[in-house]
């Protein structure tokens, strides 16, 4: 006879994240999908191609767009409103990597980023998002020595995956509206006492639904990085 779960919980969140597995293979063989995306409506000005999107400039994260001064404190990031995934992938990213111990509490930084998630619980990844932020001991360790993280996503674009798929399936997207964006970038870290700190490189793809009647918002952090 057969075993079954002893914890639905857990069981859930398998699900869950095997279901946003399956929606980042979608994604990953599905971007003609895109080209329906950005010639909706007749839009023409905002339209940004794979291509034009890995020559783009750097974008800071939208609450620390420079590291701040030893006396200055960060604002909690706050969600833009787009419907161009280039544009929140990296806006998202630099978000992701920042942080500061010294302006608020982690569960603060975690309710804040909570809020760029999409509304579509079946596609929300939370657990993604609050595998990048520090643990409340380890939070508490680091605010100890006033520690703080700014990023800067200096490039994003759909994966490689992407265009190698352009004629495979133009409407396998359609379903979720969720598209993959690999975002590099760097986090400089620094704490009280040292502004020079670190740097380090950064590369993640973020999975990130953009209906076309309403902003981007974030699906979730996929497990791996998608060339």
């Amino acid at each position: 006879m057969s075993s079954r779960s002893t914890n639905p919980g857990g069981a859930s969140r398998v699900r869950r994240r095997a279901l946003i597995g399956t929606v980042a293979l979608v994604v990953l063989v599905a971007l003609a999908g895109l080209a329906a995306y950005l010639t909706r409506d007749g839009r023409t000005s905002s339209e940004v191609s794979p291509s034009q999107a890995s020559s783009a400039s750097p974008s800071p994260a939208p609450s620390a767009s420079s590291r701040p001064s030893s006396g200055s404190r960060s604002t909690l990031p706050a969600r833009p409103s787009t419907h161009d995934p280039i544009t929140f992938g990296k806006a998202a990213a630099a978000a992701l990597w920042s942080y500061d111990t010294r302006a608020y509490s982690q569960p603060e930084l975690l309710a804040a980023l909570h809020t760029w998630l999409t509304a579509e619980a079946k596609y929300a990844d939370a657990a993604s998002v609050d595998a990048l932020v520090p643990s409340p001991v380890l939070w508490g360790r680091m605010a100890d020595n006033g520690q703080y993280a700014t990023a800067v996503a200096t490039e994003a674009r759909f994966p490689d995956s992407f265009s190698r798929a352009l004629q495979a399936d133009p409407g396998a997207v359609a379903q979720a509206y969720v598209y993959a964006v690999t975002v590099s970038g760097k986090q400089s870290i620094a704490w009280d006492g040292s502004s020079a700190g670190g740097a380090e490189d950064r590369v993640t793809t973020l999975a990130i639904q953009c209906r076309p009647s309403q902003p981007c918002a974030l699906a979730g952090v996929l497990p791996a990085v998608a060339p």
